[in-house]
């Protein structure tokens, strides 16, 4: 048998690490971070448990990559949503209900993200976090900044302050009150985005299967 193609291995690596993205995500998900373990995680991805080691450091940042895997490609989805649009307003308050509406969906996975952006490592630099910065910083641009690289991070402090303020156990603050909140700072239209209610919202809550955000399947580019 001939060896494999520099290409094809470099496929089947994609695969793996995909799959253990979305065994994680799912896992922590269902189980909470703490009593979900590597071993679970791999054997969900149908890997063996020295691969996890071999792409991730820990089990933080495995979990922590996947969490942006979902959040980058949450937003991906909401951006993209028919009808499409290039206006900047639009897209903004699309990103800004799409990483709300996580925190209201997916509140396990958001507060164990949370939870890890607070240790010592703080953000995991990997291919997902850039994504989802290059996602909110393009937004940004689209919305009028004239200064992007000030503007994208006070964008995504706001963001993450608010996914902590509707995650705090005891006194939550409703995702409405803290949509209205950026709604007015940036001065959008509530009837922008995807409205608490609306058909849009409705649609993302019931989008339950995570599989479709994390591609295990050859991809056709």
């Amino acid at each position: 048998m001939s060896p494999r193609s520099a290409s094809v291995n470099e496929e089947l690596r994609r695969r793996s690490r995909e799959r253990l993205l979305q065994a994680a995500v799912e896992l922590v998900d269902e189980h909470g971070f703490e009593a979900t373990t590597l071993a679970d995680i791999a054997d969900r991805a149908g890997s063996a448990r020295g691969l996890v080691s071999y792409y991730f450091p820990g089990k933080r940042q495995l979990v922590q990559s996947a969490v942006h895997r979902l959040m980058h490609r949450t937003l991906e989805e909401a951006l993209e949503r028919e009808p499409r649009t290039e206006d900047g307003r639009e897209r903004l308050a699309r990103a800004i209900d799409a990483i709300l509406g996580l925190a209201r969906d997916r509140p396990v996975l958001m507060r164990q993200h949370m939870a890890g952006l607070l240790q010592a490592e703080g953000f995991v630099q990997c291919p997902e976090q850039r994504r989802l910065s290059e996602l909110l910083s393009e937004t940004v641009a689209r919305y009028g900044s004239e200064d992007v690289t000030a503007d994208y991070p006070l964008l995504r402090a706001l963001l993450m302050g608010a996914v902590f303020a509707a995650l705090v156990p005891g006194v939550p603050m409703p995702v409405p009150v803290l949509r209205a909140e950026l709604f007015e700072r940036y001065g959008l239209d509530r009837e922008l985005g995807a409205p608490p209610g609306s058909d849009a919202d409705a649609e993302g809550c019931r989008a339950h299967d995570l599989s479709r955000f994390f591609a295990t399947e050859e991809r056709g580019e």
